[in-house]
């Protein structure tokens, strides 16, 4: 499994548009079954993003399918990305993560994290 995390750098007067937009692409994607989310960060570091979305992947080939046309088909995605790109100060940060497995193996063969480690 994976996450996609995408972070947004916008002006704070674009702020409730970005939401509309962004919550457009969570809906989108719990319309096709998957799990997806809108965070909106508390507290950030200077020059930090300002708005986060993240996407929760069964295959990295997921994120590419979404990507091209999970908002709508492919005509709505370019629509939407178009409107969205309006709002950036910066092309987003994309962050692709491998969620940890935390069972008796990883997935590369390494120890029970829950064990005990010797000192």
């Amino acid at each position: 499994m994976y996450v996609a995390r995408f972070s947004y750098s916008i002006r704070p007067i674009d702020r409730d548009r970005a939401l509309s937009l962004l919550a457009q692409e969570v809906a989108a994607a719990q319309a096709q079954k998957m799990d997806a989310r809108l965070l909106v960060p508390l507290t950030r570091a200077a020059g930090g993003a300002a708005l986060q979305y993240e996407l929760v992947l069964t295959n990295l080939d997921d994120f590419e399918t979404f990507r091209d046309r999970g908002v709508g088909g492919a005509e709505g995605t370019r629509a939407w990305l178009r409107d969205l790109s309006e709002l950036l100060l910066e092309p987003p940060a994309v962050e692709l993560l491998r969620i940890a497995e935390t069972g008796t193996q990883s997935d590369a063969g390494g120890p029970d994290w829950q064990a005990e480690q010797p000192v």
